[in-house]
């Protein structure tokens, strides 16, 4: 019904309205009594085969929500009524910003892709903990992904991570951080090895300042950018790593335009979707091997069916993400994706989807 009847009407409206629609949909549905909980009894993956405990969590499947669908946390219920194994909200950043002007949302769907300039619009982090904080129990994760304001400088990053930390701590399952959105001004040159460790270090520290108070010490993610050189790239997951990060993200969005062919992909701005999926798979399999498998990957970026995100995860991925296919295939791709994945770990004679993990790299 998706395809057929829903997504026509959508894309007739401006992304970001159509967007925005949405996202107030699943807000209304979040608030319906008993609903998600019903709801996820009928999509939550069957299979133990992709059940698995990271950093004394339980993740239910290797499927997750990306950061930037859900921005203010307001639809936490409905999304994970849908069958994720986890849910990442945000970017949100410490005081609360419009972002860019618009349009700054664009759909490219002969190319099953998306180009957003969005600029971390979101209500702040104090409007986030009251959201996560009203939730109660949560049947799935939730992680937090954090990032300056756009007036902060960049020698001052620091200070609005850990600002973010502070204040989410509580209600936040793990921490993002997020130094390779393109729609920031000089946010990606964070990713530099020193710069990144030296902001990495600064985020453990506030983490580990604020377990007395919290009584939880989340673990923190890395989210890096598809465009680094490969030397830079090699040297800022080294960076990350040996500055404590519990794990990364692999990759955000890009700005190449390869390959495309709508005429959108003139607008400025990350390009995500299928045109990512090469290069994203590339870059998991590049840190698996260099990081031994030593800390989780999460790859996200063109994963639009199950035997992509089973390419993802037999490259070095321990969890996925999903977001563009989320929008061109609906609610059901993530049961799709959840039913496929155990489908291939079975035919390939894995018992579980750990087994497959760096597999073909």
């Amino acid at each position: 019904m998706y395809r057929s009847l829903i997504k026509p009407l959508l894309f007739r409206l401006d992304a970001e309205d159509a967007h925005h629609l949405t996202i107030g949909l699943m807000d209304a549905a979040s608030r319906v009594p008993a609903w998600p909980a019903l709801a996820r009894r009928v999509t939550a993956p069957a299979s133990p085969m992709l059940e698995q405990t990271l950093w004394g969590q339980r993740f239910a499947s290797p499927v997750g929500l990306a950061a930037g669908l859900d921005k203010n946390g307001v639809a936490v219920p409905a999304f994970t009524a849908l069958g994720f194994g986890f849910l990442e909200v945000g970017t949100v950043t410490p005081l609360p910003q419009p972002g860019n002007d618009r349009p700054r949302l664009f759909r490219l769907p002969q190319d099953g892709a998306l180009i957003n300039r969005m600029g971390f619009n979101n209500a702040g982090m104090t409007d986030l903990h009251a959201r996560l904080g009203a939730l109660g129990a949560r049947p799935a994760p939730v992680w937090v992904n954090i990032g300056k304001n756009k007036v902060t400088a960049n020698e001052d990053a620091a200070q609005d991570y850990r600002r973010c930390v502070a204040a989410l701590q509580d209600v936040a399952d793990a921490f993002v951080v997020n130094v390779s959105s393109p729609n920031t001004p000089g946010l990606r040159a964070l990713q530099g090895a020193d710069d990144l460790g030296a902001l990495v270090r600064e985020v453990m520290q506030e983490v580990e300042a604020q377990r007395v108070r919290t009584l939880k010490a989340p673990p923190v993610l890395v989210k890096l950018a598809p465009d680094l050189h490969p030397a830079d790239f090699e040297a800022s997951v080294d960076a990350a790593v040996t500055a404590g990060a519990s794990g990364l993200i692999i990759s955000n969005t890009t700005l190449s335009r390869d390959g495309l062919t709508h005429a959108n992909q003139e607008e400025t701005g990350g390009l995500s979707g299928r045109p990512l999926t090469r290069r994203a798979t590339e870059l998991v399999r590049a840190a698996y091997r260099q990081t031994g498998g030593r800390v989780p990957i999460v790859g996200v970026g063109g994963i639009f069916t199950a035997q992509d995100a089973y390419n993802r995860i037999r490259a070095g991925a321990t969890l996925t993400e999903v977001y563009s296919a989320l929008i061109f295939e609906g609610p059901g791709l993530v049961r799709d994706l959840n039913t496929g994945l155990a489908r291939l770990l079975a035919r390939d004679g894995f018992t579980h989807v750990r087994e497959a993990v760096g597999t073909a790299g």
